[in-house]
């Protein structure tokens, strides 16, 4: 069972995909067409086939070809000197033929003193022409070249569906089950495949592992962790297979810092923490990244010029932390919290007690649900409660509708809009400009397949066992309008779920928790010192993120209170020592 991935199974994988994967640079300039070049084939030549045009027509021919002979293409490269209508129709063919392909304008160096570049350069991500630009090289072993090219593959590699991933999920297109667990994998960061029973290359999967069909079961195969073959795995199971802890050892109990929720917020704090020298205990519900785990691409967070995906920043917040020497214990909740002697106790389901000598509230929120009987039945079947963006393939050449306002809904939108063939955001109010960022509507203005419905919501839904049509009500005049719809995605709003908290934290109507003056006006705040900017009506209990009241709902700034509330807590700590 298993085996490794170059062996005889990497060899039928070689089959379905018929030949390397193509590395596109068009540039008129002979000379420098002949350098990109040679420094494509000498860095992933052996991999990729390499291929430069001169022209806006042989670069179009040559996309047509791999789009009808189904080839992977990875990196299409197109200099910035050609004509804007040649460059667009070139980049434009690139995105509808190959939606997975990564796409970068040439520059040469220096271009950057010219602030029309940057426009150019801004103008084309925003519309989504381009996911970033390519310095051209200037040498011979351009290092900065190579590196620029290998992220692009790399980020590729994780979106082409043909390529072996490290987790494989086999079930039917319809299994409910299986798209959980793919959600729950890519909102954790886990790299996997899908492979549709009674598909070419799920037959392929099956007959190397020897495995029957699993019908109506899922079949979860980490290929790159030894092989493991999980049947019918409940969440805990695939997370302990993949090597993260959803427990605690008995003699680990007791911490400096309880951290509940593992979002940008959370990890911001483990992280601090733990290299401050604070024995951390971070407990997530569901996946590590939370609410900002699921965005296909925020691109306006500091230092990440080319955007990042919110499961991949989480990843990365994730790793920082375990390196400091932060605990997790994911795919739990904590369901009490009381304080005893100085120090809190919670209790995590299904692991136990555990103390600590302070607690960071960062749970976030929960998306509101639609409300709908007819779509709540259809959940996992065409309906998704927030950015599920790994159903985007399975949406090739169909409808998608988006519901929702904010960032997460228009990211979502840009995401499937590479897929779909008509995507629909549907809104409340009459326009996006009170809560979408800027940069997103000027990319749904642009973007071809991608229609806007202002004061509507949706009524109502249906299908033979799986999502094919909603309901929109116009709410001004109570019009009803039918639309196709192959996959409906609510993002409305949220709940901060903070009902499970002791009577003595106070929070305001909606259940987010007051904290710092807001704390202090309250009379549950008895004690004869104001309370620190994120400490609540519970000394020692702070709260940042989505869950405090006031809060920015941006990731920069959970980010911001998860390192600041750091030294609140050291603060606490060294006061609680003293008394």
């Amino acid at each position: 069972m298993g085996g490794e991935p170059g062996g005889e199974y990497g060899r039928r994988e070689a089959k379905l995909r018929a030949a390397r994967p193509l590395l596109l640079v068009v540039d008129a300039d002979p000379e420098r067409l002949e350098r990109c070049e040679a420094e494509l084939q000498r860095g992933f030549g052996s991999d990729y086939r390499v291929r430069g045009e001169l022209t806006t027509a042989a670069a179009l021919n040559c996309l047509q070809i791999a789009h009808d002979l189904q080839h992977r293409v990875a990196v299409v490269m197109v200099d910035r000197a050609l004509p804007d209508d040649e460059r667009s129709q070139i980049l434009a063919a690139a995105r509808t033929q190959h939606p997975d392909a990564r796409r970068a304008l040439l520059i040469e160096w220096g271009a950057w003193r010219d602030r029309s570049t940057a426009s150019a350069i801004l103008s084309a991500m925003s519309v989504g022409d381009i996911n970033y630009y390519v310095l051209k090289p200037w040498t011979t072993q351009d290092e900065l070249f190579h590196r620029t090219i290998a992220e692009f593959i790399q980020e590729w590699s994780r979106f082409e569906v043909t390529n072996l991933r490290e987790v494989v999920v086999l079930a039917s297109e319809r299994s409910v089950r299986a798209q959980e667990i793919r959600s729950m994998l890519t909102r954790n960061g886990i790299p996997n495949a899908f492979r549709a029973t009674a598909s070419v290359q799920a037959d392929a999967v099956l007959e190397w592992l020897g495995e029957p069909d699993p019908g109506d079961g899922v079949l979860v195969w980490m290929s790159a962790v030894g092989g493991a073959l999980l049947r019918d795995p409940t969440d805990v199971e695939i997370a302990e297979a993949w090597g993260v802890s959803t427990s605690l050892a008995d003699e680990d109990t007791a911490f400096d810092l309880l951290v509940i929720g593992a979002g940008p917020g959370g990890l911001a704090a483990a992280v601090y923490a733990s290299s401050e020298g604070l024995r951390t205990l971070v407990v997530e519900r569901e996946a590590i990244g939370g609410q900002a785990g699921t965005s296909s691409l925020i691109r306006n967070y500091l230092g990440f010029s080319r955007g990042v995906r919110g499961s991949e920043l989480a990843q990365r917040g994730y790793q920082q932390a375990w390196v400091f020497g932060a605990h997790f214990t994911l795919m739990r909740s904590v369901v009490r919290l009381e304080k005893q002697d100085g120090h809190f106790v919670a209790e995590i389901g299904d692991v136990g007690e555990v103390t600590a000598r302070a607690v960071v509230l960062a749970s976030g929120v929960a998306y509101r649900r639609l409300g709908v009987p007819a779509l709540e039945e259809l959940m996992g079947r065409g309906v998704y409660y927030g950015a599920s963006v790994s159903e985007a393939h399975g949406l090739m050449d169909r409808d998608a509708v988006v519901v929702g306002g904010g960032n997460s809904a228009g990211q979502a939108v840009l995401h499937l809009a590479r897929y779909c063939r008509l995507v629909t955001l549907v809104i409340r109010g009459k326009d996006l400009s009170a809560t979408m960022s800027q940069y997103l509507i000027d990319a749904i203005d642009a973007a071809p397949n991608v229609t806007l419905q202002t004061s509507r919501e949706v009524v109502d839904g249906g299908g033979d066992g799986q999502l094919q049509w909603i309901t929109l009500r116009e709410r001004t005049t109570d019009a009803e309008e039918r639309l196709n719809a192959d996959g409906l995605f609510v993002m409305i709003g949220a709940v901060p779920g903070t009902e499970w908290l002791p009577d003595i934290v106070a929070r305001e109507q909606h259940g987010f928790v007051l904290t710092g003056s807001d704390a202090a006006a309250d009379p549950a705040w008895t004690e004869d010192r104001p309370p620190q900017p994120y400490e609540t009506t519970l000394p020692g209990l702070f709260a940042i993120g989505d869950v405090r009241s006031g809060s920015v709902k941006r990731v920069a700034s959970a980010v911001g209170e998860g390192s600041v509330v750091v030294s609140q807590i050291h603060a606490h700590l060294k006061v609680s020592s003293d008394a």
